[in-house]
């Protein structure tokens, strides 16, 4: 059972005809309506009520929602009203509700139900509340519920919360405010209790229900998501308008279009907009709410040149497949204006129908959840294809060196490459003596990017002196290089060089370049690649499947910025990339709770692929800031393809971490639903799994580990670059982000995760270990005879050893099926080792290269290294003392220990040559499986033995 205490409301809207409000409160949830008394001619009323509600599923409690509606009682109002007039709602989620005892206070903002509705938004109560740096909410307490939870209370009331961080700055951890019980100005109090345990991991929202209780099944089409109904506006152009400066659109009384402009050659009176407006529509509840008004207006003057009247509940509806709705022609019309009549003329060409987020022209409109429409729009990228560049510097002739030189001093000639922002220098040219030649031979390679604009540069340098000498430099297009798809080899050409004394001759050097469209340049980290394909197309496979994404939206997302007053705000969306497409939802301007709804698609043509997800705060949106500032990030999920089953949809709620200076920070949660269209078990499914992860090319010329990374960052910085051009801007910190450009810098908290995640690899030998001890040391007899029995039938008939061990691997995976993941994972902060990481390893972490610290922190941070290695050192030495000393059982090191060995190779060949195989090795396993009673504390002799082996360590330095 649920109980909400509904208190009061302040500064209605007068709707009665005499000045106030019959107000009463209609509450709903989980289909359960119900409803306050009327208090009779106030903007003011106090109810103090409390309206019970049974909860069907507490487990599913945290994503229900409490609807509740303001209407003025018609009754008593003053005329004949056909409906109550509506006044205002609020919605509150089940995450916001408290427990009886942590109740509190809370002032709710009333809400419009659609761009149309008119309610009082007056000024806030005079009382302020301390909060945490968040948006008004009970928070629930960590006691598991009993089987019948106790009464919830939510006292409504609306403040806005204060904040105290400096606009730009996310605000300080709510753990810096101490009290538990706040106290308003008024003596109230507010219980805010924080859990004690964040839970991180990812969970199941459970599937949205009508009111009937059955599941939504609505627009198959656009499955994923919830269908959000907005009322589109189509403004095209006007004829014939009354003598005017500059006209614009007005829909309603606050959303507004650009200034007209006509067409060259067209007069003043015949401006065009082609403009789309999606409005948040819900269905009229009163005869005020069923008209919608567009008129036309001088923009200088502010003089009314027309305007059109629509019935809502005429408009007709369009679902995708359906065309577009055609534009019509509507007569401007004065109202009753009587001054207006004479200056009103002419026509206006617009369309306006109702439809849903997936209409064709919902990305394109200008949004009211999403004013600024320039910067928040939702958009689709494309990565830029990116080649590697191989040149092979091969030889230089004619080069016109200093004669000059100290005796027996050859020349230091090199040759620097560059390629835009990409610089490469070969090491030292050999020079033939006998032909003044100097020969190289090695390879460098590049990142270059369509369009294929830039030119690659080489300049000979003599840097034999303390100065470098410019020997002659050749400048090469791009475009104009040679593009190859395999190995076959790529012809030699002879290059003049440029920059001897008035443009002459200076020497020549011998090139091989190519354009390789073999590889996959990678711009993720390879650990989270999310495309494996070549550049080159014809070298693409069919695709094997569709992702589908479905953005729901996010939950209790932290405050990023303050707005006026204080108030703190954040302008949420959400970016997904997967392959070469980007896809960005449109910005939720100031919400805490966003709810995008957009769906996704994209071609797999590798099951072992990651999406990534991030949001982000936009700061961009803002035209008039005086500088620009980067989006925020508020944390990302990856999803690997490959733990998805197939045809299942799996609709989940993930946490948003963030790791900051100061720790670990849950900035909320973000809401997806993603499936992963592929036939089961198709036989081009399954053949992926064998064949190589990366193109044939990075086998038959693989390149290095360090050049393959330096590659990357080129990458990276290229498709920032890339991303930046588009309108609106994907910013470089977005990219960076979603790209792990940071992932290999040096990190202690990595460091000591990937050492536990090698102790994990190794946790089943070292169990396996321990259980094979327990059976020697006869700690279950029964076990131990069983394992006796067994060993007798392995090595009576050794052909069972085989199939045996593969049976007992197919049991131990039928075994552990019904422990498989039912949801795809999420960021894992124990794995990551982010919830214990020490303050200095997390500010060594996010110290800038080269480091901005001073000398002396500096200083001890490298000790503290220094220490760390030399353990690593010690367990490296022991590593390599074990393997030499297996070398020298043979290697003769020590003549006395390799003489024994060689005797007792020999003896035990001659016992195995004589005694029955079997035989021999059920003697060899009973004696290892001996009782306790019948072994020496002491180490066996031949462990003994090899540990008296010797090693190379006495030889070190």
């Amino acid at each position: 059972m649920t109980a909400n205490d509904v208190v009061e409301a302040r500064d209605l809207l007068p709707k009665d005809g005499l000045g106030s409000s019959s107000a009463y409160v209609v509450a709903d949830f989980d289909g359960q309506k119900k409803r306050t008394s009327t208090i009779s001619r106030s903007l003011n009323p106090v109810w103090n009520e409390s309206l019970d509600f049974v909860i069907s599923d507490p487990n599913t409690m945290e994503y229900e929602e409490l609807e509740i509606e303001v209407f003025n009682d018609k009754r008593m109002s003053n005329g004949s009203a056909r409906k109550n007039h509506f006044l205002g709602r609020v919605k509150i989620y089940g995450s916001q509700f408290a427990r009886k005892g942590d109740e509190g206070l809370i002032y709710f903002q009333l809400e419009k139900k659609s761009v149309f509705s008119w309610i009082r938004e007056g000024p806030p109560p005079t009382e302020q509340v301390i909060d945490n740096l968040h948006q008004p909410q009970m928070m629930m307490s960590e006691e598991p519920p009993p089987q019948q939870p106790p009464p919830m209370t939510v006292q409504m009331e609306h403040h806005p919360p204060h904040y105290q961080n400096h606009p730009g700055s996310p605000p300080p951890p709510t753990t810096n405010y101490p009290p538990e019980i706040r106290r308003m100005q008024t003596g109230r109090v507010r219980v805010m209790k924080r859990p004690e345990q964040e839970n991180y991991s990812p969970r199941v929202l459970p599937t949205r229900r009508s009111s009937t209780g059955e599941p939504d099944q609505r627009i198959p089409a656009y499955d994923l998501v919830e269908p959000m109904q907005y009322l589109f506006v189509r403004i095209v152009k006007a004829r014939g308008l009354a003598p005017n400066e500059s006209p614009y659109v007005r829909i309603g009384n606050s959303v507004r279009s650009k200034p007209g402009v006509p067409k060259p050659g067209e007069p003043p009176s015949n401006p065009e907009w082609h403009q789309v407006f999606a409005l948040a529509y819900n269905k009229p509840d009163s005869a005020n709410d069923s008209t919608l008004e567009i008129s036309i207006w001088d923009a200088h003057s502010e003089n009314f040149l027309g305007g059109v009247c629509f019935d809502l509940t005429d408009v007709p509806v369009r679902d995708p497949p359906d065309s577009p709705l055609a534009p019509q022609w509507y007569r401007l019309e004065g109202g009753d204006d009587p001054n207006a009549a004479g200056r009103v003329s002419g026509d206006i060409q617009l369309s306006v129908w109702i439809g849903t987020q997936a209409d064709d022209a919902f990305p394109e409109s200008w949004s009211s959840d999403a004013p600024y429409v320039s910067h928040t729009r939702s958009k689709v990228y494309q990565s830029p294809k990116l080649w590697y560049l191989r040149v092979t510097i091969m030889e230089a002739q004619d080069l016109q060196i200093a004669a000059n030189l100290p005796p027996l001093t050859a020349p230091e000639v090199r040759v620097k490459a560059q390629l835009g922002f990409q610089s490469v220098r070969t090491r030292r040219g050999v020079m033939n003596n006998h032909t003044a030649s100097f020969y190289w031979h090695e390879d460098l390679v590049f990142v270059a990017g369509e369009p294929l604009e830039d030119s690659l540069i080489l300049l000979l340098e003599d840097r034999t002196g303390s100065d470098p000498v410019l020997l002659g430099h050749v400048l090469i297009p791009v475009a104009a290089i040679e593009q190859r798809v395999d190995e076959r080899p790529v012809a030699a050409r002879w290059v003049s060089l440029e920059g001897g004394p008035g443009g002459s001759y200076c020497g020549r050097i011998r090139l091989r370049m190519c354009l390789e469209g073999g590889y996959h340049v990678l711009d993720e980290a390879a650990h989270v690649c999310s495309d494996f394909r070549p550049t080159a197309k014809q070298l693409w496979k069919p695709a094997i499947g569709i992702l589908e994404l479905g953005i729901l939206g996010a939950r209790g997302l932290l405050p990023m910025k303050s707005r006026g007053g204080g108030k703190g705000s954040t302008d949420p969306y959400c970016v997904a990339k997967y392959g070469k497409k980007w896809v960005r939802t449109r910005t939720i301007t100031d919400s805490f709770d966003p709810r995008w709804n957009e769906q996704y698609t994209w071609q797999v043509y590798d099951p072992c692929t990651v999406l990534t997800i991030g949001v982000f705060d936009n700061w961009r949106m803002f035209a008039d800031m005086a500088e620009e500032k980067p989006d925020f990030r508020i944390g990302k999920v990856r999803i690997r393809i490959s733990t998805l089953e197939s045809n299942k949809v799996y609709t989940n709620s993930f946490p948003l971490l963030v790791l900051h200076r100061t720790g670990l920070k849950k900035m909320g949660e973000i809401e997806v639903a993603v499936r992963f269209a592929c036939p089961s078990m198709l036989p081009d499914t399954c053949a992926i799994y064998g064949q190589p992860l990366l193109p044939r090319m990075h086998y038959l010329r693989p390149l290095g580990v360090a050049q393959q990374e330096a590659l990357r960052g080129a990458a990276t910085k290229m498709v920032a670059a890339w991303l930046a051009r588009s309108e609106p801007p994907l910013g470089a910190e977005v990219v960076r982000y979603m790209l792990d450009a940071d992932s290999h810098n040096w990190s202690m908290r990595k460091s000591k995760a990937n050492w536990f995640r090698i102790v994990g690899v190794l946790a089943w030998a070292v169990g396996l270990a321990k259980w094979l001890d327990n059976i020697r040391r006869w700690k279950n007899p029964v076990t131990t005879v069983l394992v006796h029995l067994l060993y007798l039938v392995l090595v009576w008939y050794p052909d069972l050893i085989v199939p045996t061990a593969f049976l007992y691997v197919c049991l131990i995976g039928i075994w552990y099926y019904r422990f498989r993941p039912k949801t795809p994972a999420g960021m894992d902060i124990r794995l990551s080792q982010a919830e214990s990481v020490d303050p200095e390893d997390l500010d060594e972490e996010f110290d800038t290269f080269p480091s901005s610290r001073p000398p002396e922190l500096i200083r001890a941070r490298y000790d503290r290294l220094r220490m760390l290695a030399a353990r690593v050192q010690t367990v490296l030495g022991d590593f390599a003392t074990q393997g030499e000393r297996i070398q020298a059982l043979v290697s003769w090191r020590d003549p006395r220990a390799t003489k024994l060995f060689i005797g007792v190779c020999l003896m035990i060949t001659i016992v195995l040559y004589v005694v029955p195989p079997k035989m021999a090795a059920v003697a060899l396993g009973f004696y290892f499986l001996r009782h306790p009673m019948f072994r020496e504390p002491m180490p066996p002799a031949s462990l003994n033995f090899f540990r008296r082996l010797p090693s190379l360590s006495d030889r070190l330095m």
